[in-house]
């Protein structure tokens, strides 16, 4: 693609970016402007309804207690014309009375169990009903008949009078809608008069909502319903689809107090006007109704004496969509002139800008063919000028460095030859392999060791780690991502054919210049035959050992063999048993049978079973045992432990027989007495516990020797509890180490290492 048709495209596209963004702000300011408006016109809408409402419902309230009252007249003058005896009245008398007072029916109730019953009516159709009350105008009728008054808050109460409000929904009868009950205790029947349809209908059109908001429809084509809800009942268990409720059915307590309800979302609805009423704001909500766009309002109202309810109006999308349509298409239509004019005119000042441009760039594909004695002439001071005098410059300095990097090459050729003479010459395996364990080059080393040749390995994964060392592995690899190197590991790894064979490994991470990690380099030796060796040496160590301490027990056991056999000679001899003999033969045995023991313990492996510790309270028991006989010998014990909790794991018992070796070994040292420190404190990862004494020490020439069998410093002692002692320690991965100065004392220090967790 040339430069002109790219400068055409970037400067085409800058202005094609500027167009659709203006397009773009010019839509959302319309919408929001347009929606706003609507907004506030549904608001405005709200407001007027809400108010011909109110103002309509006080007339209407007037209107029906005037109605009310006359309702109250008419039964008093039609009680005042009847006997208090329903037998003695006729069916022609009714309907004389209800001829005369016009536009009214009478029907007399009497109480029948818990319901009352119709027994004699202006209306012949009346007398079909079985139970004529229900609702509430059952229980306004029960108070009446038996107490002469109503105290329901809803209806009208008059001198032995009640009426309710006046309803125009459906009250169970098909053209009465305004009753009233009469009941002055001096009769066995109730009267019931109510207006003729033809009386209250013509009040309907006149101060029905529905009027209002048919009015209003029809000024506002847009608004598609207009609904008057009840917070208290709408969306209730018994409600349907519509807002119609066989529950809440009066005028007072229904969830559409009026207008319709056709289109509904009763959740959302039932959310939405829960909100207004708690919040005392408008909100207004854009959705789908029925596939259709539209703007829903909710506007709270709160009239004085009554409860609160929310007016909702569906108002149509189409006319917003329409104006932002017919924005649109005017924005688009200008920009697409506007883009027209830019790219022409922005090919014709490319074609002037790209000619110097052409000349550079057909100087500079020369130079980057390799040849960089390449001249460029531009005339002139613009910057194209001085472009090209850079190029200049640069194709100079190029030819310089190129020489120069071709030199550079050569050595570097050379001494990758010969390091790669070096490590293929190595006897040491060496790979090398990226972070996902890919193996990217090995050397013949490498090969001879695991029997894989280096095809088979480069790009792939090497898979020579066992089974149980997996684990092992998994948690060196995590210590190699993070920066550190393993050095001489020793362990096992799989060659091709399976087999298994030792090796000491030592493994480091490749950095690149920002020190991350690019991979690792791992060089191994097969050290089997080393450690074959090793074994051998072990082997004839402990043999020697064995012997030493063979030789050792034979030459102390020997000498108590020699004192028992001399006395039971002379015994044998005198024929007389001196029990003085006895006491010195049984004291000779009993060393015989400590030896023997120490001996046991030193050689027998024991059943061990390791579990997590708290060094503090082995002591503190170790202390509590010997604690009687230190007191008797003039030796106190200064404790001093820790406040955090030293844990190991150990096996109890042996770590206690190694404490009380040692300080047993102390209260031995110390024939006048004095004080033993215990020291046990935390240090790093271990527990180290220091017993100082002040006995009389141990000689120099001695000291390096403890540990070994028969070797120490008391006249009856054997050497075997230290040893057993350094051999338990060892078992628990930790160590023991003496000091001691002659006539000053001795310090035994015993480090453990502390139980990580779990």
């Amino acid at each position: 693609m040339s430069i002109k048709i790219r400068i055409t495209i970037i400067l085409s596209g800058s202005v094609l970016f500027i167009l659709l963004l203006n397009i773009a702000l010019n839509y959302y300011t319309t919408h929001e402007n347009l929606r706003s408006d609507s907004e506030t016109k549904m608001v405005l809408t709200a407001k007027i309804i809400g108010g011909a409402i109110e103002q309509n419902r006080h007339s209407w309230e007037a209107v029906d207690k005037q109605l009310g009252y006359n309702l109250w007249l008419s039964a008093t003058l039609a009680a005042n014309q009847l006997d208090s005896d329903i037998r003695n009245i006729q069916q022609e008398q009714l309907q004389q009375i209800a001829t005369l007072h016009r536009d009214i029916n009478i029907s007399l109730i009497i109480r029948e169990g818990q319901g009352y019953k119709v027994v004699k009516s202006s209306n012949p159709k009346e007398l079909t009903s079985s139970d004529p009350l229900t609702g509430h105008w059952k229980n306004a009728v029960d108070q009446l008949y038996e107490h002469g008054q109503v105290t329901m808050a809803h209806g009208q109460n008059l001198d032995h009078f009640w009426t309710s409000s006046f309803d125009y929904t459906d009250s169970g009868f098909a053209h009465i809608n305004k009753w009233g009950f009469y009941y002055d205790q001096k009769r066995n029947y109730l009267i019931r008069i109510s207006f003729q349809d033809t009386s209250v209908q013509d009040f309907i059109p006149i101060l029905s909502p529905a009027e209002i908001v048919k009015q209003t429809q029809q000024v506002d084509y847009r608004i598609l319903e207009i609904t008057g809800i009840n917070p208290a009942t709408f969306g209730g268990a018994t409600m349907d689809k519509n807002g119609n409720d066989r529950k809440y059915y009066y005028m007072y307590n229904k969830p559409i107090q009026f207008g319709t309800y056709q289109l509904a979302r009763v959740p959302e609805d039932r959310l939405a006007v829960s909100r207004a009423i708690l919040s005392g704001e408008s909100i207004v909500q854009d959705c789908y109704i029925k596939g259709e766009r539209v703007l829903v309002s909710y506007i709270p109202f709160y009239p004085s004496n009554r409860d609160a309810y929310v007016i909702r109006i569906v108002m149509s999308y189409d006319t917003i969509a329409s104006v932002i349509s017919k924005q649109l298409i005017s924005l688009v239509a200008i920009s697409i002139v506007l883009l027209e004019v830019v790219i022409i005119g922005s090919y014709v000042l490319a074609s002037l800008f790209v000619r110097p441009i052409q000349s550079i760039l057909g100087k500079v594909n020369e130079m980057a063919d390799g040849h960089f004695d390449t001249r460029l002439q531009i005339k002139g001071g613009h910057e194209l000028a001085q472009l090209g005098e850079r190029i200049n410059a640069m194709a100079y300095n190029l030819g310089m460095y190129t020489r120069r990097l071709e030199q550079m090459y050569e050595e570097n050729r050379s001494v990758k030859e010969h390091l790669e003479s070096v490590i293929n010459q190595t006897a040491d395996a060496i790979h090398v392999t990226d972070q996902e364990d890919c193996v990217i080059r090995v050397n013949h080393a490498f090969e001879a060791l695991y029997g894989w040749t280096k095809k088979e390995l480069v790009g792939r994964k090497l898979e020579f780690v066992p089974p149980q060392l997996q684990e092992e592995y998994e948690f060196q690899k995590e210590s190699l991502l993070q920066g550190e190197s393993i050095v001489s590991s020793e362990t096992l790894r799989m060659r091709k054919d399976g087999s298994t064979v030792e090796i000491s490994m030592s493994t480091s991470p490749i950095l690149d210049e920002q020190g991350e990690i690019l991979g690792f380099i791992c060089v191994s030796r097969d050290i089997t035959g080393r450690n074959r060796m090793e074994e051998l040496l072990r082997r004839s160590e402990k043999l020697t050992t064995v012997g030493q301490l063979a030789a050792g027990v034979a030459h102390e056991i020997r000498n108590p063999l020699t004192t028992l056999r001399g006395f039971l000679q002379l015994q044998q001899q005198n024929q007389v048993l001196n029990m003085k003999h006895n006491d010195i033969m049984m004291s000779e045995l009993d060393r015989i049978n400590l030896i023997v023991s120490e001996f046991l313990i030193l050689a027998k492996p024991q059943a061990v079973h390791f579990q997590k510790k708290d060094v503090r309270y082995i002591v503190s028991d170790v202390i509590s045992l010997l604690d009687s006989q230190a007191h008797l010998l003039g030796i106190v014990f200064d404790l001093q432990v820790t406040d955090e909790p030293a844990l190991v794991y150990a096996e109890e018992n042996q770590l206690k027989q190694v404490f009380i070796n040692l300080l047993k070994n102390s209260m031995e040292a110390m024939s006048k007495g004095g004080i033993i420190t215990i020291h046990l404190f935390l240090e790093g990862e271990s527990v180290k516990i220091v017993i100082r004494d002040q006995g009389k020490g141990i000689p120099a020439e001695m000291l390096s020797k403890l540990g070994e069998p028969f070797v120490t410093s008391k006249e009856t002692g054997t050497g075997l509890g230290l040893m057993v002692s350094q051999r338990i320690i060892q078992s628990h991965k930790g160590t023991l180490d003496i000091e001691s100065t002659e006539g000053e004392g001795t310090t035994a220090l015993v480090q453990l290492p502390i139980a990580k967790p779990e």
